[in-house]
């Protein structure tokens, strides 16, 4: 496979209706430039506004995967994603005319065939490439998680659970690499159950199911005439539903990911924590050094090791790699050492100071001091070995005082979060 980017050769139009709207759209795929990433364009909107596809714009994750900005949305959107992941299209520009992308047969089939009659090309600039270094876990809710693990390739493997006599417990495993998508995972058609149809449309979900885009299961078994493609096809169809949401990231995955009962939810987790990974693997934007610069904290009160993302005025991503030999873990506690509480807020807050010193005029000459915390909530424990990963969102900022949103993760998972206040005085 080539490692540049790819777009399009031409352009492909496909309609029908949306599984959750009912409302019928037409969907057109265009080329687009090398950078541009996958964006949709909601042409029946005033101002024509467009959604890229990518983490930042996920604004539903109920029954498929939904983004938005600026009260424009486009649910369901992995059918397509997917389709474009398989054909490594980095870069196009999606037109639609409704708020939702056409069921069709309810698999990836008939988008794989709509980006194979458009054609493909490459571009004259490097793909992103997201590879999965070492081996991590991600619990994203109770029965749901993944394993990522390094692979030449990229391999997907899932197993669902469902109390149901024609499904049961499913595994599945397909390399990309290898070209499996198009004849071992596109075919698999979404399913629901009929009795919870009438809840769902009640709540404006599945207006547009049917025996002709979804497979449809009562107490006995399968209800569509035609019968099951794959004797194992739902699990199949997870699979697909898991490449097209990890597309979001806007890179080429490279490695071996492993899911137990997948969930739209679940997936997205996982993107964002591929993504934390992949911007701990690049080199440090600020390191040790350069952040004694500016904060007056030094050991063993200095927190933060390493800034590995900024935008100036909108938010920052710091790290704290935490030891066994922090001094705090002699008596907190001895034998079981956990990374008190106070200082992984503390840590926070370091990070969300640099964020400051960016914005004001000779940050030499200043120093932060944090005037409220608010929403402080600790989900889990940290200890050693353990690797924080700070994320801090500049809210407000006017005459010298902030406010702040911190999340603090460990392998993805939230363990951390607060709302902070803070004024930049003279030192």
């Amino acid at each position: 496979m080539s490692d540049r980017q790819r777009t399009l050769a031409g352009s492909v139009e496909l309609s029908g209706v949306g599984v959750h709207s009912g409302e019928p759209s037409t969907i057109r795929l265009m080329p687009a430039e090398a950078d541009t990433g996958l964006r949709f364009r909601r042409v029946d909107l005033e101002g024509r506004p467009e959604i890229p596809a990518d983490l930042d714009h996920v604004v539903d994750t109920r029954l498929g995967t939904s983004i938005g900005v600026d009260g424009a949305e486009v649910r369901t959107v992995e059918h397509l994603l997917a389709a474009f992941a398989a054909r490594y299209v980095d870069n196009a520009v999606i037109e639609i005319d409704g708020p939702e992308p056409p069921i069709r047969d309810g698999s990836f089939r008939e988008f794989l065939a709509a980006v194979d009659e458009a054609g493909v090309r490459d571009l004259d600039a490097p793909a992103s490439i997201i590879e999965v270094g070492e081996a991590f876990h991600v619990e994203a809710s109770r029965g749901v998680s993944y394993v990522c693990t390094p692979h030449e390739g990229y391999r997907v493997s899932a197993t669902i659970d469902f109390d149901h006599p024609a499904i049961g417990r499913q595994y599945a495993s397909f390399d990309f690499g290898e070209g499996a998508f198009p004849k071992q995972v596109a075919p698999a058609r979404t399913f629901g159950f009929r009795a919870d149809a009438e809840a769902l449309r009640e709540t404006g979900r599945a207006l547009g199911a049917s025996l002709e885009n979804t497979i449809v299961l009562d107490e006995e078994g399968v209800l569509n005439d035609e019968g099951l493609r794959f004797d194992d096809e739902f699990v199949r169809h997870k699979i697909g539903d898991i490449v097209g949401d990890l597309s979001l990231l806007g890179g080429r995955i490279r490695g071996h990911v492993v899911a137990e009962r997948p969930s739209h939810e679940g997936n997205l987790a996982l993107a964002k924590a591929l993504r934390e990974r992949s911007r701990l693997a690049a080199a440090p934007i600020v390191d040790a050094a350069r952040i004694m610069e500016y904060l007056p904290h030094r050991y063993p009160m200095l927190l933060v090791d390493r800034i590995i993302d900024f935008e100036v005025g909108k938010r920052i991503v710091g790290i704290k790699n935490v030891t066994i030999n922090e001094p705090f873990f002699q008596g907190h506690y001895p034998g079981h050492p956990i990374m008190p509480g106070v200082l992984i807020i503390e840590a926070m807050a370091q990070a969300g100071g640099l964020l400051l010193m960016d914005a004001v005029e000779d940050p030499e000459e200043k120093v932060v001091y944090f005037m409220s915390l608010d929403k402080v909530k600790w989900r889990r424990p940290v200890v050693p070995g353990d690797q924080l990963v700070f994320e801090i969102e500049l809210l407000k900022f006017r005459r010298g005082v902030c406010r702040m949103h911190g999340v603090g993760r460990v392998d993805g998972n939230v363990v951390a979060e607060a709302d902070l206040m803070a004024r930049v005085m003279d030192k």
